[in-house]
């Protein structure tokens, strides 16, 4: 019995004699702390320790950057905002005529007051700049009226008005020429090399008002074929192999740029859709460095050109009609290529090169836009229940 209590006693005693050395070892009155004890005994951690150790991986002084995705908008964001440009109109816009009526006018009550001129400037759209010697790329359709004048700000504020514009008779593309230097152009990406799922920053003048807007999403998709415009405003044209993202793209981001993660342009934001959420497009930028390539080499847009209008069969018009697939030829340019060779009004251009006009090689349009100005290129044609060979050399859009 007496044994029990005294190793009771034992026990209670030495739990106060440890209690007692690891108060006064924190409290570090003998000089003696938990921190040197550990720093002689190595990386061995005490359970009462006020300063647990650190993994190793962290006593490292290398500065290590942690990057989230914020981080990679704002770094892409401040790269290119510089050289995102807001364009503006300025016309002179007439109210109509105001009939007014008094009935103590012995000469009849009704009256025409002619309307008045008022001149008229609003932000219409969004570009960026490619060259610091002035050159802006933009959207054809936002500087499409050629009666207007069109003004470029930057994003310092400064004005320029537009001292030439050059619109692209193929794609939704014009470039702006104004008098500056010393401006800091974009860097232009490989829109090639995109994938589905990747980041995607679009930049510009939303609903014409806010300057700078920034909207984020991801490519939804390539590879697009999709008609922008509306025939209400005098404005449609058929668009091949556009960029699909969620990025919100608003009346006025017209011509701005989509960029990727890198803050290079990726696409030339260009349509919105008008059915559905945050589905945008825009212009490929590889097609736009081909459009500059051009200019700067030729100073116009020097497109190949066949000569003709025409109307796109489709499969099933094609199966309904018992007549094969591709171009319908509804009219030849006098003097074109199209006459030289031969071609005629009612011809089906079935394949050029012998790659057929079909859904999936695309329309006549997209494989001449791969072609170059003086190419001579191979022209299938059925005529009149037959096949016929005909070769032909491109002119140029201009001719």
């Amino acid at each position: 019995m007496n044994s029990g209590k005294t190793k009771n006693s034992f026990l209670l005693w030495t739990a106060f004699f440890i209690l007692f050395v690891g108060a006064v070892i924190s409290s570090g009155i003998t000089g003696v702390t938990w921190k040197t004890i550990e720093q002689q005994l190595g990386n061995f951690r005490f359970p009462f320790s006020s300063s647990p150790s650190t993994p190793q991986i962290f006593r490292s002084n290398e500065n290590v950057r942690v990057v989230h995705e914020e981080s990679v908008v704002i770094d892409a964001v401040e790269k290119a905002s510089p050289s995102v440009v807001t364009i503006g109109i300025k016309k002179i816009r007439r109210t109509g005529d105001i009939f007014e009526f008094n009935p103590f006018d012995p000469f009849g009550g009704f009256r025409r007051r002619p309307g008045r001129t008022q001149e008229m400037e609003q932000d219409i759209g969004s570009g960026f700049i490619v060259s610091s010697d002035g050159f802006i790329v933009t959207n054809k359709h936002v500087v499409s009226n050629a009666d207007a004048q069109y003004n470029v700000i930057t994003k310092d504020g400064k004005t320029y008005p537009a001292k030439k514009i050059y619109r692209d008779p193929t794609n939704d593309l014009a470039i702006i020429k104004i008098d500056a230097s010393g401006l800091t152009p974009v860097e232009l990406g490989d829109s090639d090399k995109i994938k589905v799922g990747q980041l995607a920053i679009a930049i510009g003048t939303a609903l014409g008002e806010f300057r700078h807007t920034v909207t984020t999403g991801v490519i939804s998709g390539v590879g697009r074929g999709i008609v922008a415009g509306s025939i209400f405003e005098g404005y449609v044209e058929r668009l091949d192999n556009v960029i699909q993202t969620d990025a919100a793209i608003n009346p006025g981001n017209s011509g701005g740029p989509l960029l990727n993660s890198a803050g290079q342009v990726i696409g030339v934001n260009t349509a919105v859709s008008s059915e559905g959420q945050n589905i945008g497009f825009a212009i490929p930028i590889n097609v736009i460095k081909e459009s500059l390539k051009n200019f700067n080499e030729t100073g116009q847009f020097n497109r190949p050109f066949l000569g003709i209008r025409y109307r796109s069969i489709s499969r099933d018009v094609a199966l309904l009609n018992d007549v094969p697939e591709g171009a319908y030829v509804l009219e030849v340019v006098a003097g074109s290529a199209a006459e030289k060779a031969g071609i005629k009004e009612g011809d089906i251009i079935t394949s050029i090169d012998d790659v057929k006009l079909n859904r999936d090689n695309g329309e006549l349009a997209v494989i001449l836009s791969k072609k170059r100005v003086g190419d001579q290129v191979k022209l299938s044609i059925w005529r009149d229940g037959k096949t016929l060979t005909l070769t032909a050399t491109l002119g140029s859009q201009g001719e």
